[in-house]
Order: structure tokens, then sequence, then C-alpha cells
């Protein structure tokens, strides 16, 4: 196996995972947080986004935007004969997944820790936040996918 197809396979495991961990935070974190008084489930949030950057999934995001990256720099630079899948992949992670989360659910998370009234706050944010987080959890399904084709 090349450098290049251990980063490539590194980059289609990584947004796996990455897009596993979206996902399951819509499918069944957000249900619970859902089914809580909005007080508590505001406050919840609120906590879990203190979290969010520390390790592991700081760590987590910061591999979901350099291993993708290097796939996309080695394809083009190696003129590999399927980089343009890894150049996809890297493409779909990168601005589905991580700028999704730049430009969608981070002004959202922060402005949800700035609320006055975090209860209040919470019907206006819930919605927004999971749509752009669908968005984020496909980007890293549609990523792995592109990168195994890349392979």
């Amino acid at each position: 196996m090349s450098v290049y197809e251990a980063v490539v396979a590194a980059a289609a495991v990584i947004s796996g995972l990455a897009g596993g961990v979206l996902y399951a935070f819509s499918a069944f974190v957000m249900a619970g947080i859902r089914e809580q008084p909005d007080a508590a489930a505001a406050a919840t949030m609120q906590a879990i986004n203190r979290h969010a950057l520390r390790a592991p999934l700081g760590i987590l995001i910061l591999l979901t935007i350099t291993v993708p990256l290097a796939a996309a720099v080695m394809a083009i630079a190696g003129d590999e004969p399927r980089g343009a899948w890894a150049i996809a992949g890297a493409a779909v992670v990168l601005v589905a997944g991580i700028g999704v989360t730049a430009v969608g659910n981070i002004p959202l998370n922060e402005r949800l820790a700035r609320a006055t009234d975090p209860a209040a706050s919470w019907r206006a944010f819930v919605t927004p936040w999971l749509r752009w987080n669908h968005v984020r959890a496909a980007a890293g399904a549609v990523g792995a996918c592109l990168f195994t084709l890349a392979l």
C-alpha cells in the first residue's frame, strides 16, 4: 500500500467516524434532549457545547480537516488515477462538514450560550441546529464513500 493509499484510507475512516458521531447525535442524543423541558434541554446543550472542543472530539475535528485535505493535495500533486474521488471526498467533508459547522452549528451554539433566557431560545435553536447537523452527518458518510472510491 502506498502512502497515498494509506492517507486516503485514513480519510475514509475518519470521515465515516465523524459522520457516525454526528448521526448518532442527531438520531438519539438530540431525541433524548428534546424530551426534556426547554430549560433542561438548553442547559444540557450548553454543557455539551462547552465540552465539544476537548479531546476526543477536538482531535477528531482536527483530523477531519487535515487528513482529507492531505489526501486531496496528494491526489493533485501525485496525479493519481482515481484522485478526483479523493478531491471530491475532501471537498464534501471540508465544505459540507466543516464549513457547515463553522457557518451553521457554531453560530447557533454561540447564540444559545449567550441567551439571557436559554429556555426561551431553545425552540428557535433546536430545529435549525438539527438540520445543519444532518448535513454534517451526511457529509461524513458521502465523504467516506468518495474516499473509498479513490482507492
